[in-house]
């Protein structure tokens, strides 16, 4: 375990806010972590993985517990399938890169992702059509108060858009120490129909693509896209596409039929969160060192020493802006601290 006072918490999140946590304990295997619990008030914690989806507003007074539990390996496997299971502390595209090595298919279009693997069923990350739910099998926890360790299946932790349990009627009660995928050998289920991924493709020629291929070209296109947290401070997609009526779709169609759409279902409509940002306006717009970035408005940046609480500002000015133009509240994705 590792203890520090007054720590400086600007390389543990991916905006680099600079904000100090009054006590600052990591650990590394679970015998630690549940020393730390007993020890400590449930109320007293600010549970900390990879930083990469929150927004620190201010300085943290409670005890921050940094999750760094490392470890993985194939649970086990049949003629198609493999589980394969990782630690919470797990960087999550060294994980989906160790399981491209061994030619596992699932994880291929969420490449680049940033963050941890612990925090990965949080969110229900996603992108390019495919969400982690589709290849999540379970994941083990601890309860932060009772220190039970429990298993939760695929449906048990109620997976929807970006969400789960964990950020509902589980919210701060539990603590991932791991989780296990269900992975393919051979037959491997391929989303290529994504429109960025296959223009990538047809790019470089490729007609019958595999796993690696299909990372390559994920991982192509979000460095075009998206900034490196470690150069310029992000937290990646700061607000969730959001989902509209068909009536209200159709009755901005008619003012905007350029207006990206996905079905969502017969009532429902998914349109891109950037597009909107973009349409307002705000595509590169910048406040200081707060800013929208230039190539994909769905990203607010810290181009040096922005706070926490100049960011936030910045996405309620975005939020404002296109629900003025639009009729659309755009959610955080982010977790504003």
């Amino acid at each position: 375990m590792q203890f520090l006072h007054n720590a400086s918490l600007k390389e543990y999140n991916t905006f680099g806010i600079d904000v100090s946590a009054r006590r600052f304990i990591s650990v590394t295997n679970v015998e630690d972590l549940k020393e730390v619990l007993a020890q400590t008030y449930s109320s007293e914690l600010f549970i900390l993985g990879g930083g990469s989806n929150m927004l620190l507003t201010k300085d943290i007074e409670k005890t921050v517990l940094h999750i760094d539990l490392k470890g993985k390996e194939l649970i086990s496997e049949n003629e198609n399938e493999v589980l394969v299971k990782a630690s919470a502390g797990e960087n999550w595209h060294e994980f989906v890169l160790y399981t491209l090595e061994k030619g596992l298919g699932g994880l291929e279009n969420l490449s680049l992702i940033p963050g941890k693997v612990g925090t990965a069923p949080i969110q229900n990350i996603g992108a390019y059509g495919v969400e982690l739910k589709d290849v999540f099998e379970e994941c083990e926890a601890i309860h932060i108060q009772t220190l039970e360790q429990k298993t939760f299946s695929k449906e048990a932790c109620k997976f929807d858009y970006r969400n789960s349990v964990f950020k509902n009627k589980l919210k701060g009660q539990y603590i991932i120490t791991s989780v296990t995928f269900r992975l393919t050998k051979n037959h491997h289920v391929l989303h290529t129909d994504y429109g960025a991924i296959k223009n990538a493709l047809d790019q470089k020629g490729i007609k019958d693509a595999g796993v690696k291929e299909i990372s390559d070209a994920v991982i192509s296109i979000r460095k075009s896209k998206l900034p490196d947290p470690r150069i310029l401070g992000n937290s990646g997609s700061f607000f969730k596409n959001p989902v509209i009526s068909v009536d209200l779709f159709e009755e901005l169609q008619r003012a905007y039929p350029e207006m990206p759409s996905y079905t969502v279902s017969p009532q429902e409509v998914k349109i891109p969160a950037g597009w909107l940002i973009e349409k307002a306006g705000l595509k590169g717009y910048r406040k200081g060192d707060a800013g929208v970035h230039k190539n994909q408005a769905l990203v607010l940046v810290n181009y040096g020493t922005a706070t926490g609480m100049e960011i936030l500002q910045l996405s309620q000015k975005v939020q404002e802006k296109v629900e003025e133009k639009f009729q659309i509240k755009l959610e955080p994705e982010v977790n504003i601290i």
